[in-house]
């Protein structure tokens, strides 16, 4: 199928997706297509219901198919982002990337994401790894596509796609949920049971300028984060983790294993908070127990001064299906300053971790 564009109305254009952007989300396609259009300004013309997949209003996350057509309206340039879309090609990038490497073939990477880079661009950020990403295009302008997200401050496994085909299958992957993905922590406190599945509605709405959201005194708001919210509500999205203590220096702090079944944002840091043990340096979940929570001030509780008051939070190992057969099983290190705290407290990181041993579903 052709992508050309359609003369339309008014400057508005008719895109028809081709045979190896299916499964593509549309944020970005839009990103191939226009890369000078900021992200900010099409999520505002996608909640205007500017932009359409086959008559339908649509969300940046929708996955496009073969043969739809996009309605893309008269757009407006964004001056950051032509200045990103135009950038050059970089050296230090392709080496910075190219040193992330945890598994390379000729259809896939897993790079080690550091701690407080990035993955992809938004208000402010410049620098990620989606744009690093522009200095490993070949000849033909193909580049590598991002697979899923990490959050900044979360660090470990990053699956990215060299095709656009290999991206759409492991999209489709991540979609049926045969990926399975475990992540460590380190928490405030030892969560009760040791073990154990948190099945919870998630939505935005603790965020400054929401007033829905509960907020203790104290408590900054932040439009990125989420709240506990009731099945049925507005926006509400069921998520589910299982969970399992591997190690604990009681009753300060315990090392955690997270497998997560669905993928919601910032599931894994609001579900250790909604249990009473946020995450260890978590500017956006740590320190929000409620006034009257006797945990808030046991000073037995206290993390000591020793530990870096950074996101103790890494996405440790991703199995999955290869698209081209086989498993594809991939174990990130440590960042350094979670390695620091487990040096601190004799944690053994070739200490059997139970979330093994937790149901697949």
């Amino acid at each position: 199928m052709s992508s050309e564009a359609k003369a339309g109305s008014a400057g508005v254009q008719t895109r028809v997706v081709s045979t190896d952007e299916e499964g593509m989300r549309l944020d970005r396609w839009f990103k191939l297509h226009f890369p000078a259009v900021g992200l900010s300004y099409l999520n505002k013309i996608l909640r205007k219901g500017e932009v359409r997949v086959d008559g339908k209003r649509v969300e940046g996350s929708t996955r496009l198919t073969e043969g739809a057509s996009v309605r893309v309206p008269p757009l407006r340039v964004d001056a950051p982002a032509a200045a990103e879309a135009k950038r050059p090609y970089s050296e230090t990038d392709a080496r910075a990337i190219k040193q992330m490497v945890l598994f390379e073939d000729k259809w896939l990477m897993v790079l080690n994401k550091p701690y407080g880079l990035a993955v992809q661009g938004g208000s402010g950020t410049t620098h990620h790894i989606d744009g690093m990403l522009d200095s490993l295009a070949d000849a033909k302008g193909e580049r590598p596509r991002l697979v899923h997200r990490l959050d900044r401050d979360t660090s470990g496994v990053l699956l990215v796609a060299k095709t656009r085909k290999i991206a759409a299958d492991l999209g489709e992957i991540f979609r049926s949920r045969q990926a399975r993905k475990i992540y460590w922590a380190v928490v405030e406190g030892v969560p009760k049971p040791t073990h154990g599945r948190i099945s919870l509605f998630l939505a935005k709405g603790a965020g400054m300028g929401d007033e829905r959201g509960p907020r203790q005194p104290g408590q900054r708001r932040d439009p990125e984060r989420m709240r506990i919210a009731k099945h049925g509500e507005e926006d509400a999205q069921h998520s589910l983790t299982y969970y399992a203590v591997v190690d604990k220096v009681a009753p300060r702090l315990a090392w955690i294993s997270m497998k997560p079944v669905t993928g919601r944002t910032h599931q894994l840091r609001a579900h250790a908070e909604a249990i009473g043990n946020p995450m260890i340096g978590d500017p956006k979940y740590h320190g929000n127990l409620a006034a009257n929570d006797p945990r808030r001030s046991d000073p037995l509780r206290a993390v000591p001064a020793e530990v870096e008051r950074k996101l103790h939070l890494v996405a440790r190992r991703l199995i999955l299906p290869h698209p081209k057969g086989g498993t594809l099983d991939v174990t990130a290190p440590l960042p350094a300053h979670m390695k620091k705290t487990f040096d601190l407290f004799g944690f053994d990181v070739k200490q059997h971790d139970p979330i093994e041993d937790s149901p697949e579903d």
